[in-house]
Parts: C-alpha cells; sequence; structure tokens
C-alpha cells in the first residue's frame, strides 16, 4: 500500500469548535491503514477519517481539518478508482467537519452534484448557529432527528446512531455491519479522559450512555479482542477490549466524585484527594485545552446539579 508523504498544517480554529489542537502535531503526515472488510482509515490532518469503499464509491466519515482537505481528495483520488460518494460527519467540531466543502465538491453523489453529507440535526444547528463561518457547500443536506439512520452502500448496511448529549448534543456512531467496523468519533479518544464540550450539549452522563451504547454494538473475537474493531477519534485503530477499559474508567472516576460530593466536599477538596490519580499516567494530562483539573471540573459541576 503506498502512503502519502504530503505535509499538512493544522488549522488553528474558533475554541467554540472546541478545537482539538492538543492532539495535532505542528505537521502531520496522513496514512491510509486498511481497517477490515471494506473499511480504511486515514489518520493525520485532524481527526481520524474513515472510508467504507466499493463498486459504488467511497464513504468518507469525518473530513478532518479544512487544511488538509486537498491532502486527503488527493489520497482518494490516488489510492482508490471510485468517486466519492456520500460523506457523514460524527460530530461539529472542525478537526472533523472542517474538509467538508471541499471534499463534498470534489466528489459525485449517485444522482449527479457534489457528494451527499448525512449528520444528526443537531450537527446541522451547530454549523449554522456557529461563530465559525461554513460555507454553505460544508452544511449536511442529509439529517435525521430519530434515534438512527441507515442506508446501504458497497453492497452492506450503514448505521448512523445518535448519541444524546455525549461529547456534544449532535454526535453519531456509525457502523458498517457487513465490516464490522464501528466509528466512535470523539465519544472514544485514545489516551486522554473524555472530552466533555459542555456549551455543544455534552455531559458526562450521556458520554457513559454512549460507551455503554458501543459496547452492545461491538463483538470481540476471543478474549475481548478482534472482532469488531473499533475507530476512535484520535490514536490508533482498537477493538472491544480498550473500550471496556475506557468505560470502567470513567464509571469508576464518576462514581468516585459522586460519593465525594456525597460526603460534602467542595471541588477543590475533591481536586486534592486526588480521585484520578491511578489513572492520570494513561489519560492525564497538566498543559493543553482538556486538562485532568479541567475535567474533574465538568463532573463535579454536573453531579452537583443533580443534587
Amino acid at each position: 500500500m503506498k502512503q502519502m508523504n504530503t505535509i499538512v498544517k493544522p488549522l488553528l480554529f474558533s475554541a467554540l469548535l472546541f478545537a482539538s489542537a492538543v492532539m495535532q502535531a505542528q505537521e502531520t503526515e496522513l496514512e491510509l491503514l486498511h481497517v477490515q472488510g471494506q473499511v480504511w482509515m486515514v489518520a493525520g490532518g485532524g481527526g481520524n477519517t474513515t472510508l467504507l469503499v466499493g463498486d459504488q464509491g467511497i464513504v468518507v466519515v469525518d473530513t478532518k481539518l479544512a487544511q488538509a482537505s486537498e491532502a486527503l481528495i488527493s489520497l482518494l483520488d490516488e489510492e482508490f478508482d471510485v468517486p466519492i460518494r456520500w460523506i457523514i460527519n460524527t460530530h461539529i467540531h472542525g478537526d472533523h467537519v472542517g474538509g467538508n466543502a471541499a471534499v463534498s465538491q470534489a466528489g459525485d453523489f449517485l444522482t449527479g452534484g457534489p457528494a451527499a453529507i448525512y449528520a444528526h440535526a443537531g450537527v446541522m444547528v451547530s454549523m449554522v448557529t456557529s461563530e465559525a463561518e461554513f460555507a454553505a457547500e460544508a452544511l449536511p443536506g442529509n439529517t435525521y432527528g430519530t434515534p438512527s439512520m441507515e442506508f446501504y452502500a458497497n453492497g452492506e448496511a450503514v448505521q448512523l446512531i445518535h448519541q444524546p448529549a455525549a461529547h456534544t448534543d449532535g454526535d453519531s456512531i456509525v457502523f458498517f455491519r457487513g465490516s464490522n467496523v464501528l466509528v466512535a468519533g470523539d465519544i472514544f479518544t485514545l489516551g486522554i479522559y473524555p472530552i466533555i464540550d459542555v456549551d455543544n450539549g455534552g455531559s458526562v452522563r450521556g458520554y457513559l450512555d454512549a460507551l455503554n451504547n458501543m459496547l452492545a454494538i461491538a463483538i470481540p473475537n476471543g478474549i475481548q479482542q478482534g472482532g469488531t474493531y473499533i475507530i476512535p477519534g484520535h490514536g490508533r485503530i482498537t477493538d472491544e477490549y480498550e473500550l471496556v477499559n475506557y468505560r470502567d474508567m470513567l464509571t469508576v472516576i464518576y462514581e468516585r466524585i459522586e460519593d465525594a460530593i456525597a460526603r460534602g466536599l467542595s471541588l477543590e477538596q475533591v481536586k486534592a484527594e486526588r480521585l484520578t490519580r491511578d489513572y492520570d499516567p494513561i489519560y492525564g494530562a497538566d498543559s493543553g485545552f482538556w486538562t485532568t483539573e479541567r475535567f474533574i471540573e465538568v463532573i463535579y459541576a454536573e453531579l452537583s446539579q443533580r443534587r
């Protein structure tokens, strides 16, 4: 498999889009990886991009940062002799929707015109009301407000399943049933504590529910490994084993802080208790846009409001 050597500099974008700048290197090389079945992943240039490739064309899940779109389009043209037909957005953030306009315009939908963009209705609302100015061509023209949306592409079912108030209020996980690959978006990000975008409707409880919903779909091949492969918003291809560990980590910390609040501890006292200390070496951060301290503050605030 050929690999791209195009270098892409990340776009700096509004904090309202909850930029994942901490995960972006100053320069990022796009890398194409086969997952299984008809599914591929493109790493680099923003959030992970997932591809379903077949005779009908390419389904593109998340289009990276705007400045990576040219490199992404070039990669697809070079590696696959079929057009881009469909685009799916897992959520609103600019490192996942930034390339929408360019990638869509480079595509060719089955009935003619640019590639169709699919997303939960919450993504459309957030893009229209955002301080960032999205071109009309970047907006999803095919939205859903029901629990799920399905269509058929390249001989297999594609399911978009809404996860309310998780990372944001417009999250979709995407399941390619024939290839047995689950796309998590930023509901699952390796090496960092769960990112809860409260300003865009995210919540810890909804995030936990979404992790459990993904676990209900993922089926391991053996000893919780293999089987259903999971593509996180950032990081390497993974499976149920690591998703279980991630869910368990969030559950344990959530319950520890809940107990601390029941004991009457203030936010500063909870921080002093270091309730995340056994997980900090894996997921913690002392600097950047999403620190361990910020993670604790969000959980504390949400649980305090419920009392």
